[in-house]
């Protein structure tokens, strides 16, 4: 009988350093929202990508601050750094050939789990003189032991094969726990649609817009050939909400447009998206609520 071989992958690092690029990238689809904005993940996203006899789980987690002071961040904090526990491996992501002071506090989280892990220097194509990575590797190898160093660029495709090489090499051999039709999905779930709204929100108002918003799915229903969505855009103060509607409902339009646009795309349908904004001050200083709408978690609400 041919060995088939499947694990969990979670992809750790400091925020912003490409994990949602790079999980896009290998899926060739989008799975994760990506933004210039620190912790746009909220979730520990399933991806799954399975090559004839290997099966890899992608865990996207939330990218890790040390000095979270904010309930949002602690949560999010946990979820990431328990995800590095419950993975069979860890891809250790950092840019270009810096090696910052967040990095060297996520690397020793992966020294203290003792997990197997592989050190991925993304955004390679920004730096002229590879040979800028030796003092880096040399710094990372004195502390622990990782089974590969492999330099890629999530952005531009590059090196995604290799990647994919040592990763496979490192899977333990196990069945597969998931069908290969489980990669596709015919309806995207409710996390993957107010995360998509989400992103709307960040690349269109900026540095205008805290990262205090959240969106829940109300309503989700096929309507004879168009599907019909209605989501709650959560704001923390008043001031936040006349951001997110705009002069005369200029920015919501825009947002629940290009939402709209990319939904029919991916889904080859026409898509109704109603949008509303509420305010719930501080709710992200209220764990009790966090926990109610799934952050940090594995939660699925589809």
């Amino acid at each position: 009988m041919k060995k088939t071989f499947c694990g969990y992958i979670s992809i750790v690092g400091k925020p912003n350093v490409g994990k949602s690029t790079l999980i896009n990238t290998i899926l060739d689809k989008k799975i994760s929202i990506t933004s210039r904005k620190s912790q746009t993940t909220r979730n520990n996203i399933l991806g799954v990508k399975t090559d004839e006899a290997h099966q890899m789980i992608f865990l996207d987690t939330p990218g890790i601050h040390m000095q979270a002071k904010k309930t949002l961040n602690k949560v999010l904090n946990h979820s990431a750094l328990s995800v590095i526990e419950d993975s069979d491996l860890v891809l250790f992501l950092i840019q270009r050939a810096s090696l910052q002071e967040q990095d060297r506090e996520v690397l020793q989280k992966i020294i203290d789990t003792k997990a197997n892990a592989i050190c991925v220097f993304n955004k390679v194509d920004q730096v002229q003189n590879k040979n800028e990575l030796l003092p880096i590797i040399q710094e990372i190898d004195a502390q622990y032991s990782f089974l590969d160093y492999v330099p890629i660029s999530a952005l531009k495709n590059e090196g995604i094969d290799d990647l994919l090489g040592c990763i496979k090499q490192a899977l333990p051999e196990n069945n597969h726990l998931y069908p290969a039709e489980a990669e596709e999905k015919e309806m995207p779930d409710n996390f993957f649609i107010s995360e998509l709204v989400r992103e709307k929100i960040i690349r269109s108002l900026g540095d205008e817009l805290p990262h205090e918003t959240y969106v829940v799915v109300e309503t989700k229903a096929m309507e004879e050939k168009m599907l019909s969505i209605g989501v709650i855009i959560y704001v923390a103060r008043d001031s936040q909400k006349s951001i997110v509607i705009g002069h005369q409902g200029s920015n919501l339009k825009r947002i629940g447009q290009q939402t709209r646009l990319e939904l029919e795309k991916m889904l080859n349908k026409k898509v109704m998206l109603k949008t509303f904004v509420k305010v719930n001050k501080n709710w992200n200083n209220d764990a009790q609520y966090l926990s109610s709408l799934g952050v940090g978690s594995n939660h699925d609400s589809s």
